[in-house]
């Protein structure tokens, strides 16, 4: 038999969170082995060769439920699909980025003719502005009949629809029962979850109709669970009931649910708040929370969605 290592090192020599194998095994992309006399899960030569395929696939922004194909096909003609549309969507990106960077410099150049920087008075810098924006209505971009305004349009909007959509929201202050900081494998293999699924009934959501919030800190992360007003810290022995704070987040969908994806997304988040005059709040944990809506969605969808919360304030 295999020697059989545990999840604590599988994340560890990988670089890969716990709760996303947890993931990929829900999704059905690898199995992991479980002992009588071992509570954790153990993964054998062929569940990290096949990790070891996952992560080279996500790396290349493969899809789950793409990967879930490969994996459910025989032979190569579903990864050599995959991979040859995967290759057509870099080159529509290469192409869309270069024909707007043309666009732009039409602008800059457009503006130069109109010497928009030396009018101080409001007025005609106003006047200009319209003067500008009717002679780049009336210019061909590349033969094509169509503006540059327009065509500017388009081309913003597709590169828009390749980053997720980001929205803020404010939570109110809710009471919540806390599981206290643990690792990934503290929470997913320890008690809390046990108990959690044995209390249901104390539980109510704050938001999109989910109770529970994973909050990451340190390495270690929280996970807290919305309780009902007249929960009493007796009902959630032995585990402490907290006021949370709430406040403002950004909020995004990660698409697959993995790592793999919360870091792109957050990167993004981090991008966009740089054009709003709002900042992350270091103060306050970031957020994440699974959407269990029902199995009917997550099948259709091939992947869970979690959606993940940034705190933000106002800048200084």
């Amino acid at each position: 038999m295999n020697e059989l290592i545990k999840i604590r090192d599988v994340s560890i020599k990988y670089n890969i969170s716990a709760r996303t194998l947890r993931y990929y095994e829900d999704m059905g992309l690898i199995e992991s082995i479980r002992s009588d006399d071992y509570a954790y899960r153990l993964y054998d030569d062929a569940a990290l060769k096949r990790l070891e395929q996952i992560i080279i696939l996500r790396k290349l922004n493969i899809s789950i439920k793409d990967i879930q194909r490969i994996f459910s096909s025989s032979g190569s003609d579903v990864v050599l699909e995959v991979l040859s549309k995967k290759v057509s969507d870099i080159d529509e990106d290469i192409s869309l980025l270069h024909e707007l960077k043309e666009i732009v410099l039409e602008f800059i150049y457009q503006i130069e003719q109109a010497d928009f920087y030396k009018d101080s008075d409001v007025k005609l810098l106003y006047e200009k502005a319209r003067e500008i924006k009717t002679q780049l209505v009336n210019v061909n971009y590349n033969g094509n009949p169509s503006s540059i305004v327009n065509r500017f349009m388009e081309v913003t909007e597709k590169l828009d629809k390749k980053v997720p959509d980001i929205m803020i929201i404010r939570i109110q202050e809710f009471r919540a029962v806390t599981s206290g900081l643990l690792t990934f494998e503290e929470l997913f293999g320890g008690d809390f979850m046990p108990w959690q699924e044995a209390h249901n009934h104390l539980f109510k959501p704050v938001i999109f109709n989910c109770p529970d919030f994973l909050c990451g800190k340190d390495d270690r992360v929280e996970w807290i669970w919305a309780i009902k007003d007249e929960v009493s810290e007796a009902d959630t022995y032995p585990y402490e009931v907290i006021n949370y704070p709430g406040g403002l987040y950004a909020v995004a969908v990660s698409v697959d649910g993995d790592s793999e994806s919360h870091s792109k997304v957050t990167k993004k988040i981090e991008q966009w708040l740089e054009n709003t005059n709002f900042t992350i709040d270091n103060d306050r944990s970031s957020m994440g929370n699974m959407i269990y809506v029902d199995d009917e969605i997550r099948e259709g969808l091939g992947y869970h969605q979690m959606i993940l919360y940034t705190p933000i304030k106002l800048r200084q």
